[in-house]
């Protein structure tokens, strides 16, 4: 029954996030809380096992293409050492004020969307040269630095920067989130956070299920609706995401 209960934990929160664009750990990291596991532990499993979000919806999204080889690269190269640098600094530092303030900021994001009601619908490139490029760059190091510290959110941070940024539309933003943050980004910090830390290996296989299952039907759900449902699951969940961490 355990395993079960994390399975429909994991389908459930991952659907939305693959969805949405992050904040699979909305409801997957306080289920591991209360089901028993510390805080650090409860982390790093979670951490693994998104990894899995990732692949589920890679397989769906590169079905489509559109994604572009350089940009993603630059992405990879942006955001990587940032979440290595979080995820090495997060296990000796108490998260709780920084938490309340990534809730805060979250809140934000899904404000901002819903007062530019036009923004993310159409793509409108730019800052992708020069000054610009660099500028998104150092946001991405930032973000990363949080993916990597904490597990709440911060792929939505990704999502609305590649929107708001860098004028990708919700679609393409969420397919790049999904899979290089997903992956590359997330499979990062469950190495640190691996070798660092403890894990949970005995709940990882209904969690890696949930996740890939999860990561495939939302990647699939967000297709098939485009980008006007896109952000409007993105601000209903960033809102909720922001609650949750405000109100632990």
């Amino acid at each position: 029954m355990e395993h079960f209960i994390l399975f429909l934990v994991s389908l459930l929160a991952n659907v939305f996030s693959a969805f949405a664009g992050g904040g699979a750990g909305l409801l997957q990291l306080p289920a591991l809380i209360f089901l028993g596991l510390p805080f650090a532990v409860a982390l790093a499993t979670h951490k693994i096992a998104s990894v899995a979000l990732g692949v589920g919806a890679t397989i769906r999204h590169l079905r489509e293409g559109g994604l572009q080889r350089r940009f993603a690269l630059f992405i990879l190269a942006s955001g990587v050492p940032g979440v290595l640098l979080g995820a090495s600094v997060i296990l000796q530092v108490p998260g709780r004020y920084a938490e309340i303030a990534l809730g805060l900021l979250t809140l934000g994001l899904g404000i901002y969307s819903i007062a530019k009601g036009q923004m993310g619908l159409v793509e409108q490139a730019r800052n992708r040269t020069g000054l610009g490029l660099l500028g998104g760059g150092l946001g991405l190091f930032a973000i990363g630095v949080l993916n990597g510290s904490l597990t709440s959110g911060t792929g939505l941070f990704v999502t609305l920067w590649l929107v708001r940024w860098f004028g990708a539309d919700y679609r393409q933003a969420v397919a790049y989130t999904l899979v290089l943050v997903g992956i590359v980004w997330n499979g990062s910090g469950a190495l640190a956070l691996g070798i660092l830390g403890e894990v949970r290996w005995d709940w990882l296989p209904a969690l890696l299920l949930g996740s890939l299952l999860g990561g495939f039907f939302g990647a699939h759900l967000a297709i098939l609706k485009g980008n006007r449902w896109i952000k409007r699951v993105f601000e209903t969940v960033t809102l909720m995401v922001g609650l949750k961490l405000i109100l632990g």
